[in-house]
């Protein structure tokens, strides 16, 4: 059963030389609820503040393109090229405080699960300033909700202003709404209703129809985001009538109650129930999770309705998920993470880091091995299946960063010996301590510990 290693790489962010690994399963539950000190030594932006600077950019552009050709036109570039400049670096903040918060937690899990879920619910701007918007959305609209129900996230989700944009809930107008008239050409747009129900909800193989879709799509017209980016909703985007979705009729007048409602009741489904629980144990044991494990949580889901403690609970009270077959194959940033972590490469050497060093050495990596920073390439996030992430050039990404960024990050490497047996616990094996050992010199050593399936895994 419980194992403070197993729980430290499977469900945290890696063993570290200078962190205890929980040392029960209640440890594990009570981490998640105890105060969030990563957020306060690391702090990401929220988008409430983040999207001032959306609304700064906009004002300036409008004024910029209204008076072309002017002084007053060129003081507008300049403070625009400004903002997006300042946009920029802090979101080069943003990361690293991201990967701060991994190195240096004492919850791994919270850590994880808000990665996780940040994946299941993901979104991302567009164009412009907006599309540096992911982790303020994320600490808004996710991290605080990974303890509450899985309604109360997917309705947090859902409405946020960042989703509405990366799935054009703002295009959306009821056809018989006052807003549809003949010069406004905007029409239903089924984006967020679509991805809903089969991705954030009953899954693609839900018992849903596309007259749901549809149905879906009209009670959600209405909702949009204001010039500053901030939620609105507007009445007269409203289609009239009622929408029945699986067969329930919702308000005749439509408004963001009646949505709140259909998505109370898409997520307590048992369709969902079953869709989550598979999810989370595919994320977090194996991409081919075990039934009986699957059937656990699901209970758990339906008979708390949706507390999400109670599915985290009944995953880590399940044998498998102590099993000692390391299954899953870690994703990019979870194994530069872990390694930072087990290198103790935390904040003294990431803060005094250049923004150009950490690009080379950890942005542009991790795009490389195929996960860039918040952009998976659609709303479904990012694959879960091991055969994606293992492939020739993936691998061999993850190689080189083995041998060149431990040793562009520290001057002085630990003994590699040391290292192997700090980054693996009781994972190590006599073959890779004997490799540590016979390792020419301690960049090669640790190399080859990180190298290792026994790193590579979870």
């Amino acid at each position: 059963m419980f194992d403070p290693h197993i729980a430290e790489i499977r469900f945290g962010t890696g063993l570290s030389p200078t962190a205890q690994p929980p040392q029960s399963i209640q440890d594990m539950l009570n981490g998640l609820t105890s105060p969030d000190h990563m957020a306060t030594r690391f702090p990401i932006e929220p988008y409430d503040q983040f999207r001032h600077r959306v609304a700064a950019f906009n004002d300036v552009r409008r004024t910029e393109r209204k008076n072309r050709g002017t002084e007053l036109a060129e003081r507008m570039a300049k403070e625009r090229k400004s903002l997006v400049k300042d946009a920029r670096t802090t979101y080069a903040t943003t990361f690293r405080n991201a990967l701060l918060r991994r190195v240096h937690s004492e919850t791994g899990l919270r850590e994880r699960l808000a990665f996780f879920w940040a994946d299941h619910f993901t979104a991302h701007g567009k164009v412009m300033i907006v599309k540096w918007a992911t982790s303020p959305y994320v600490q808004e609209a996710i991290r605080p909700n990974i303890t509450g129900t899985f309604a109360d996230l997917l309705i947090s989700a859902v409405t946020h202003p960042l989703m509405l944009n990366y799935l054009d809930q703002q295009q959306s107008v009821g056809p018989n709404s006052k807003r549809a008239t003949p010069k406004n050409q905007r029409g239903l747009n089924e984006n967020l209703a679509r991805e809903v129900l089969e991705l954030h909800t009953l899954g693609v193989d839900g018992p849903y129809s596309q007259a749901d879709v549809r149905q879906l799509a009209e009670l959600f017209t209405g909702m949009g985001y204001d010039r500053a980016g901030a939620f609105k909703f507007d009445p007269r985007a409203v289609e009239p009538g009622h929408e029945t979705v699986l067969g329930k009729s919702y308000g005749s007048n439509g408004g963001l109650r009646d949505i709140q409602a259909a998505l109370r009741d898409l997520a307590n489904h048992p369709v969902t129930a079953k869709h989550i629980a598979t999810k989370l144990v595919r994320h977090f044991i194996s991409d081919q999770p075990d039934p009986d494990q699957v059937k656990a949580v699901e209970t758990a889901f339906l008979q708390t309705g949706g507390d999400l403690m109670a599915l985290y609970q009944a995953m880590l009270d399940h044998p498998a998920s102590w099993t000692t077959t390391a299954q899953n194959v870690k994703l990019p940033i979870d194994f530069i993470a872990s390694a930072l972590r087990a290198l103790d490469i935390g904040e003294p050497y990431l803060t005094r880091s250049r923004e150009k060093d950490l690009r080379n050495i950890l942005y542009i990596p991790l795009q490389i091995m195929g996960q860039p920073w918040e952009k998976p390439n659609g709303p479904d996030g990012w694959p879960e299946e091991n055969s994606h992430w293992i492939t020739p050039q993936f691998m061999a990404a993850r190689l080189q960063w083995a041998l060149a960024a431990p040793q562009a990050l520290r001057r002085t490497l630990p003994d590699p010996r040391t290292f192997a047996s700090a980054a693996l616990g009781n994972r190590l094996t006599q073959e890779i301590r004997f490799a540590a050992e016979a390792a020419e010199n301690r960049w090669e050593g640790i190399a080859l510990v990180l190298s290792s399936p026994a790193f590579q895994r979870q």
